[in-house]
């Protein structure tokens, strides 16, 4: 595979992503998504591989709702799947590829995605509880 772009969050302030509260997750996925998707012109076949735990904050707060009786937001069952912000930036970014979401991994599951011919190049992010990296990979030889 070659990496076509590399996007990175590691602190500062996050972006607003309307329709997610409450959790630094998705907004780390959208600023490390949209640092590398500047940098290069996304082929109509862009998939997406988004490899996390999950909104871990997200949960919490869930958690701790259910524990306190108290009512839980709709956004939260909304967010509380990661695909959701994937296809979020799919849609903004008119990318049509497949996505895919893992708790590990992704390399693997891009470069199955190309071979596959499934998509044309890849935008891979990991999340982690404070951090996002992100790269654009297509088929061919590495860089």
């Amino acid at each position: 595979m070659k990496t076509l772009a590399e996007g990175r969050w590691d602190g500062g302030e996050l972006p607003g992503v309307p329709g997610f509260v409450g959790s630094a997750f998705n907004p780390m996925v959208v600023a490390a998504a949209e640092r590398c998707l500047a940098q290069v012109d996304t082929e109509p076949l862009t998939g997406i591989v988004l490899v996390s735990e999950g909104d871990r904050a997200g949960a919490e707060h869930v958690k701790q709702a259910v524990a306190d009786g108290k009512r839980i937001g709709p956004l939260y069952f909304f967010q509380s799947v990661p695909n959701s912000i994937a296809g979020w930036i799919a849609a903004k970014w008119e990318l049509r590829g497949p996505v895919v979401c893992v708790t590990n991994g992704g390399p693997d599951e891009a470069e199955l995605l190309l071979a596959d011919g499934d998509a044309e190049q890849v935008l891979i992010v990991q999340v982690t509880a404070d951090r996002a990296f992100a790269q654009i990979v297509s088929g061919g030889d590495p860089t």
